[in-house]
């Protein structure tokens, strides 16, 4: 039978904070393929995830198909806004929320990872626009590079660091959206240029990781989710009724849709692919008219 198997595999998922989005979905979806999970999250967040976790109150989401439980191998402190110590403000490194966590940097990360033995799969499922309720016309040149530098560049960082000491014909994954190449009104701050950034990256870095360490780069495009991060744009719950309304297939996306996906892509199976972006939105991407209202044809 074909099936899924990342037995002996050592994965890294960053940007997990609880245990309903994505990045959890997809760390889940990795260990229950047979991969051993390490997890990344946001130091401010970090330590509430970290008591969460020591109470069990994840206990429940964290059952495999199997019967079994799944355990993170080791939990770590990453602000992918920083490539290395020297560039986090003084104020910063100091503060309550941050100075007891070590290296929290790319390139801090990575070291950890190395030290702690060899790794096979990266997923990035980090996103941050500081004005993203702001409109295009309204967002500083603070704010656009802000979510620039933490939802695009730092991918672009994370495979510079991890690249090195990953084993030979690794896999990297990101989290892409549908306003990278459609207008999303709402969804601003810079977000979208930096979506767009990220595909765009994701070609070139396949290209680039390809040839020199034989490494995979995709990108997942996933559909509207009423994930606690998504809830910042302010109207998450009419995106997710809206392409339940228009999309192809008419119910809203699972996590464990996305979840599996970035298992399949970081798999033997999908070894042939390189450089794409996968979409996981029941089809909203083909859409060019919404067909729920008056003169559409359904």
């Amino acid at each position: 039978m074909l099936s899924i198997d990342l037995t002996g595999k050592h994965a890294l998922v960053a940007g997990v904070a609880d245990d309903v989005g994505l990045g959890f979905a997809i760390a889940k979806a990795l260990a229950e393929a047979g991969a051993t999970v390490s997890i990344a999250g946001w130091p401010p967040a970090l330590g509430i995830f970290k008591t969460l976790l020591a109470r069990g109150t994840f206990d429940e989401s964290m059952k495999l198909a199997s019967g079994g439980k799944f355990e993170f191998a080791k939990v770590y402190a990453l602000d992918a806004e920083f490539d290395k110590m020297e560039d986090v403000p003084a104020e910063l490194r100091d503060s309550r929320r941050y100075r007891d966590n070590g290296d929290f940097t790319i390139s801090g990360l990575a070291a950890q990872i190395a030290a702690a033995g060899p790794i096979d799969i990266v997923v990035h499922s980090l996103a941050n626009g500081s004005e993203v309720k702001k409109p295009m016309l309204e967002t500083s040149r603070k704010g656009y590079l802000s979510a620039v530098s933490a939802s695009a560049y730092s991918m672009v960082s994370m495979v510079q660091h991890f690249g090195p000491v990953m084993r030979p014909n690794g896999a990297f994954v990101s989290l892409t959206y549908m306003a990278s190449e459609r207008v999303i009104p709402g969804y601003g701050g810079g977000m979208s240029s930096a979506k767009a950034a990220l595909e765009s990256d994701t070609r070139t870095l396949a290209f680039e990781a390809g040839r020199k360490w034989g490494h995979r780069v995709n990108v997942i495009s996933a559909g509207a989710y009423a994930s606690r991060a998504a809830s910042a744009i302010g109207f998450i719950d009419q995106m997710v009724d809206y392409a339940k309304r228009n999309a192809p297939l008419t119910e809203a996306i699972t996590a464990r849709e996305v979840g599996t996906t970035a298992a399949f892509l970081c798999s033997p199976l999908a070894s042939g692919i390189t450089g794409a972006t996968v979409f996981v939105d029941k089809g909203m991407n083909a859409m060019g008219i919404a067909v729920d209202r008056e003169g559409a044809k359904t």
